[in-house]
């Protein structure tokens, strides 16, 4: 099973670049059948209102169920005092599997990372360039997975490369995604490195073309149970560990507090729609998948 960890869905309310106005997941959806490409993950384009926005990308997983999954974007600083809820109520309603950050908007905070660590659910965040970031983060929460995107740069800084290729070496808990790196060598030093259970195929569709960058990977000539992993494998790992649907809910009502102000705090994330209801991505992750990269 092919899996591209990062795509992007849905409309952005900025209107300054592509990247906040829309992208568009059926052309995406094409390239990435026609490359072999079995599901992925997707998140929200920028956007002011990122609970509507989140809503919006659950909307479209409901068209294609069995090729989508679905992590939280949250901003750190704007959504600040309600990221637990935002969190827990896409993971326990849409079945979501992870977080996004992005550092353009704000870096992750304690209160992002501990979200993530009462859900066990991976961060996936862009440093913007910014690796330092990572080893603030990494020894804070040991217990919480990191995704870095772009190995730390999609503006190709190749120190920003550099670094994240020592950190995912270093730090048990930090994982590399491929997308959008041109120096290309940086990604056979990572493999070198960290080893290919620490590196993930990504492609930043749907402007990127999720093709071109599966071929990036294939390039790398790794054994077929390596290449396993790089494609899939390490994200089925850590996607696996996080806890949806009633576990999510579980979660909630151990949380601190009064269980009705905990389960309004929940169904606060969005108006219920059955429309948005469903059938988990992570059910279709069959035993065959799992066992295939040794989980």
């Amino acid at each position: 099973m092919i899996i591209d960890c990062h795509c992007h869905a849905g409309k952005g309310d900025r209107l300054t670049a592509p990247w906040n106005t829309e992208a568009a997941i059926e052309p995406y959806l094409r390239r990435a059948r026609a490359a072999g490409i079995d599901k992925t993950v997707v998140v929200a384009t920028f956007h002011s209102d990122y609970a509507k926005a989140n809503a919006d990308v659950a909307r479209i997983i409901a068209r294609h169920p069995d090729r989508l999954i679905g992590f939280v974007f949250v901003h750190a600083i704007r959504d600040a005092g309600r990221i637990f809820r935002m969190v827990g109520g896409a993971l326990r309603k849409w079945r979501f599997r992870g977080i996004k950050i992005h550092g353009f908007d704000a870096m992750p905070t304690r209160e992002v990372c501990e979200t993530a660590r009462a859900f066990r659910a991976p961060i996936f965040v862009d440093v913007v360039s910014r690796p330092e970031v990572i080893d603030m983060l990494a020894p804070q929460y040991p217990d919480v997975n990191f995704i870095v995107a772009h190995l730390g740069s999609y503006t190709d800084d190749w120190r920003a490369h550099q670094q994240v290729v020592y950190q995912i070496a270093r730090y048990p808990n930090v994982y590399g995604d491929t997308s959008a790196v041109r120096r290309f060598d940086y990604i056979v030093e990572a493999v070198k490195r960290a080893g290919a259970r620490k590196l993930m195929f990504g492609s930043d569709g749907p402007w990127i073309h999720p093709g071109v960058e599966l071929h990036k990977v294939r390039l790398l000539g790794l054994p077929q149970d390596q290449e396993g992993l790089v494609l899939g494998g390490n994200l089925l790992r850590l996607m696996r560990q996080a806890r949806v649907g009633v576990a999510a809910a579980q979660v909630a009502r151990g949380k601190e507090g009064n269980k009705k102000e905990v389960e309004a705090e929940l169904s606060a994330t969005s108006p219920p729609a059955s429309a948005l209801q469903a059938p988990d991505p992570g059910s279709q992750l069959t035993t065959g998948d799992l066992s295939e990269y040794r989980l």
